[in-house]
């Protein structure tokens, strides 16, 4: 495990293998700074690693301690089974992105990597393989033994988290409580206190319906569960208001006013996130107690193996989740803790299957 003053020891993904997961990643390390403050380690079969990293310094390395700094460092895995097909999915790439996840995960649970960064999967053809989660997210809230954590949504100062994640946009209203957004509203104040330095974090709150509600003429959810939601957090010290009708708060620019907008469902809050800063946002899972974080794009099945595929969002990546490890080690120190070390599952610790 890395001390606050060394190089960070970054656990990397590989994705569908199919994707652009790879290109991206070697396009990030194609300018020098990538690799000024970190220790990259890659979870790919050595086959993968040749095709993308041609031209950049990488190496085998069959454990994690054994990584150098200046280089991407591959931890091989038996990928015998599966042919490289650009553009395609199947479920032989679902299986190589299942492997290495898990690989990545145990070398973190065994802190032999310090923060991870997933590349992207295909939740279909990782579910073919055997994956029996929507997606990293619940996959890896379950290996912390942890029931709630929220996916934020970053770039520069807009940070978007959801209620709701991968679910029904019918099921949506459902799911929605005053105590589970007060959950969401308190990891994320946490988040934002402990990940991000920010010492009295402004959180916006979305409302459900078009104009939130219009008081109570196009649905009572805000006046019924937000309402309340709201009362709780403002109880708490939370410093939450709204709820904002999301189309007015996005196209004022409101949002510029909060260190966080907590959205009611998926495309709620990605949709705008996406128009706004897609290409250099970035995934993050707060509420873990390890550190991971993924570029906002997909597999990008559609320009594979074209040598398009851009680092901008993995780079992103990379630096927050260097950043938050660092917001963690000095909120631990003032607080008089120790950093605590990944709980996740028993069955992971000292796995590292190199």
């Amino acid at each position: 495990m890395s001390s606050k003053n060394s190089k960070i020891r970054v656990g990397i993904s590989c994705g569908d293998p199919n994707g652009i997961g790879l290109e991206a990643l070697a396009d990030a390390f194609r300018d020098e700074r990538t690799l000024a403050s970190i220790v990259p380690v890659v979870f790919a079969p050595r086959a993968l690693a040749e095709r993308a990293f041609e031209n950049i310094a990488w190496g085998e390395v069959s454990d994690a301690s054994e990584a150098r700094h200046g280089q991407i460092n591959v931890l091989d895995f038996d990928a015998s089974e599966f042919t490289h097909q650009p553009g395609e999915a199947n479920q032989q790439a679902g299986a190589v992105a299942m492997e290495s996840l898990q690989r990545a995960v145990g070398h973190l649970a065994k802190t032999a990597v310090d923060v991870l960064v997933t590349a992207p999967i295909n939740k279909d053809t990782i579910r073919q393989a055997g994956f029996s989660f929507p997606g990293h997210t619940e996959y890896l809230a379950s290996e912390a033994g942890v029931d709630e954590v929220l996916m934020l949504l970053c770039c520069d100062g807009l940070r978007i988290g959801m209620v709701t994640g991968h679910v029904a946009l019918k099921d949506v209203s459902a799911q929605l409580t005053p105590d589970r957004i007060m959950a969401k509203l308190r990891l994320m104040n946490d988040s934002l206190i402990r990940d991000f330095g920010i010492p009295t974090p402004r959180i916006a709150v979305l409302g459900l319906n078009p104009h939130a509600g219009d008081n109570g003429m196009m649905g009572d959810e805000e006046k019924r569960i937000l309402a309340p939601a709201l009362g709780k957090a403002k109880a708490e010290g939370v410093e939450a208001m709204g709820p904002y009708a999301a189309d007015g708060f996005f196209g004022s620019g409101a949002f510029k006013h909060f260190d966080g907008v907590l959205a009611m469902y998926h495309d709620q809050g990605l949709a705008p996130f996406k128009a706004l800063s897609f290409g250099r946002g970035v995934n993050f899972t707060a509420g873990l107690p390890v550190v991971r974080t993924s570029p906002d794009h997909g597999t990008g099945f559609d320009i594979a193996g074209q040598g398009k595929a851009q680092g901008a969002s993995i780079r992103e990546a990379i630096r927050l989740a260097c950043d938050v490890r660092k917001h963690r080690l000095e909120h631990r120190e003032f607080a008089g803790n120790p950093l605590e070390i990944a709980p996740l599952k028993p069955e992971y610790r000292g796995r590292g299957r190199s």
